[in-house]
C-alpha cells in the first residue's frame, strides 16, 4: 500500500466532537489523540517502545531545546530526530517560538524574527520562520509547526491585535521556508496557529489569514496560559469552527484529563502536555476517580493498584503502597511508573473518546466521566 504525505479521514461526528485518522508516511494517527511531549529527544521516565505501547501514534520534539542542545545540525548528522531517539512513528515538532518568550530572560523582538540568549549557557542566537522551518527539516519532523507569538491573554488589546497580525506575516514566512524544502516538504505537514487570545473578532481574522496562506493542520494557540478552565472553554466554543472542518484542530499545550474531554466536546482533534510526565515524576497520578497524590500517608498500606480500571502495566503489577514508599524515597523507579501510568491513562481516555464518539454516545460518557472524575 502507497502511504500518503497527509491525509485527514473523519469516520464521525458526535455533536462537536470528531474521531478520525491522520495518515502520514510514518504510520496512522488516530484522533482524537494525545501527544506525550518529548522535549530533549526524549518523553521523560520513559522508554520509546514503552510510550508506543502505552497506546501513543505520535510524539512532540521541542525545536527551542533542541536547537541549543545537542543541537539541530548534529541531529542531522546522526540519521535525525527519529533515528536519534529511535521512535519510528510521527514526530510533531513546535515551532520554539513559545520558550523563546517565556524561558530567555533575555530576548529583542522584532518583525525579523527574535534574538535571546540560551538559558543553558548564555549564548546569542536568533530565531526566525526561516530558521524554525530549517531547524523542523534538520530534525525530520512529520508535522511542522509555524513559527509564532503567543502574547498573554492580559495584555492590551492593541498589544494582542498587532502580535496576531505580525504572527500571521511569520506564518506566510514560514508557508515559504517550508515549501523551499521541497524534499522535506514532499514527506511531511506544515500547521498554522491560530493566535488573539480571548477575543473573538481577533480569532476570526487570525483565522482567515492563515486559511488564505493554507496548512494541512490549524492549532488553535494561546491558551492554557493561566486565563482558567472556563475562559478557555469559551474561546473553544468558538475558535474550532472557525478553522477549516476537514483538517485537524491542534489544541496547543493542553491538559488535565476534563481539558481534554471538554475540548473534544467543542470540536478538538490532538492536544500536547507535559502535565502526565511531569506529575507523574511529582507523585501525582490521574485515574478515572481523579487525581491522587500518591505521597499521602493513608496509601502506605494500601495495597490496590493505583486505577483499579486502568489496564497500565504499573496497575497490573504494583501496589499504591509500593509506589508509596517510592516516590516518598526518591526513588527513580516510582518516576518511571508513576509517569508510565500517567501516559497509559491518557491513552486509555482517548481510546474511549473515539469509541464513544463512534457509538454516538459522547455526550453521555462526557456526563458519565465528568460525573466520576469530579466527584
Amino acid at each position: 500500500m502507497t502511504r500518503s504525505r497527509f491525509a485527514f479521514d473523519i469516520h464521525a461526528t458526535d455533536g462537536k466532537a470528531r474521531t478520525g485518522t491522520i495518515s502520514m508516511l510514518r504510520g496512522d494517527i488516530r484522533t482524537p489523540a494525545f501527544m506525550p511531549v518529548g522535549t530533549a529527544a526524549t518523553v521523560k521516565a520513559m522508554k520509546p517502545e514503552a510510550v508506543r505501547a502505552a497506546g501513543a501514534d505520535i510524539i512532540l520534539g521541542n525545536t527551542y531545546h533542541l536547537m541549543l542542545r545537542p543541537g539541530a545540525e548534529r541531529v542531522a548528522r546522526l540519521g535525525g530526530l527519529h533515528e536519534f531517539m529511535k521512535w519510528d512513528s510521527p514526530i510533531l515538532t513546535d515551532s520554539g517560538g513559545y520558550q523563546v518568550m517565556s524561558l530567555s530572560d533575555l530576548n529583542k523582538l522584532t518583525e525579523q524574527g527574535v534574538e535571546f540568549r540560551s538559558h543553558i549557557d548564555g549564548s546569542k542566537h536568533m530565531l526566525t520562520p526561516e530558521r524554525s522551518m530549517e531547524i523542523q527539516r534538520l530534525l525530520g519532523s512529520d508535522i511542522v509547526m509555524a513559527f509564532d507569538e503567543c502574547p498573554r491573554a492580559d495584555r492590551p488589546r492593541s498589544e494582542i491585535e498587532a502580535s496576531m497580525e505580525m504572527s500571521m506575516r511569520w506564518a506566510r514566512r514560514s508557508r515559504e521556508g517550508f515549501d523551499s524544502g521541497e524534499e522535506h516538504a514532499a514527506r511531511s505537514a506544515l500547521f498554522g496557529i491560530q493566535q488573539g487570545a480571548l477575543d473573538q473578532e481577533l480569532r476570526g481574522a487570525s483565522a482567515q489569514a492563515l486559511t488564505d496562506i493554507g496548512f494541512d493542520g490549524y492549532a488553535i494557540g494561546g491558551l492554557a496560559v493561566g486565563e482558567g478552565q472556563e475562559a478557555m472553554f469559551g474561546v473553544l466554543d468558538y475558535a474550532p469552527g472557525q478553522l477549516p472542518a476537514d483538517r485537524p484542530r491542534y489544541l496547543m499545550g493542553v491538559g488535565k484529563p476534563d481539558d481534554l474531554v471538554g475540548a473534544v466536546a467543542r470540536g478538538v482533534d490532538m492536544f500536547d502536555c507535559v502535565l502526565p510526565t511531569r506529575s507523574g515524576r511529582n507523585g501525582q497520578a490521574f485515574t478515572w476517580d481523579g487525581p491522587l497524590n500518591i505521597r499521602n500517608a493513608r496509601f502506605a498500606e494500601d495495597t490496590g493498584p493505583l486505577d483499579a480500571d486502568c489496564h497500565c502495566p504499573t496497575c497490573g503489577k504494583y501496589s499504591r503502597a509500593y509506589l508509596h514508599h517510592l516516590v516518598r524515597s526518591g526513588e527513580m523507579l516510582g518516576a518511571i511508573l508513576m509517569t508510565e501510568h500517567n501516559i497509559g491513562f491518557y491513552q486509555q481516555l482517548m481510546q474511549a473518546m473515539r469509541d464513544a464518539i463512534a457509538a454516538g454516545d459522547f455526550a453521555e460518557f462526557q456526563s458519565q466521566f465528568l460525573s466520576r472524575y469530579s466527584r
